[in-house]
């Protein structure tokens, strides 16, 4: 089982920056990729972004390709979204998730992982 929990969310204006953590409670977190999803009012869960198990690959919706980095820290267990130029679009929930997925085309749904964070809130003031 493992357990995940967001932080990091919070209000910024638009043009700024956020990062958002999330620390797994798990021994075998390096066999894990993770990702991350956001979820806006009235819209479905979307891929935000997604890091191999190995860190040898990384993931971008195209939406946010340039302006947000997700990293993990294996000795903290935890990953990380760094995200810059902020716009109002990118508010939403944000949530972790992981799971042991190994092919490309499953790390950007929501189907290829196992376990998800409750989420923090994401507000962008225009």
């Amino acid at each position: 089982q493992v357990q995940l929990v967001e932080s990091g969310g919070g209000l910024v204006q638009a043009g700024g920056s956020l990062r958002l953590s999330c620390a797994a409670s798990v021994r075998t977190f390096n066999v894990y990729t993770m990702g991350w999803f956001r979820q806006a009012p009235g819209k479905e869960r979307e891929f935000v972004a997604a890091i191999m198990w190995s860190s040898s690959s990384t993931y971008y919706a195209d939406s946010v390709k340039g302006r947000f980095t997700i990293s993990r820290d294996y000795a903290k267990n935890t990953v990380y979204l760094q995200m810059n130029s902020l716009k109002p679009e990118d508010a939403a929930v944000y949530y972790c998730a992981a799971g042991r997925v190994y092919t490309t085309n499953a790390v950007t749904t929501t189907r290829g992982y196992d376990y998800w964070g409750q989420g923090t809130q994401v507000t962008v003031s225009s």
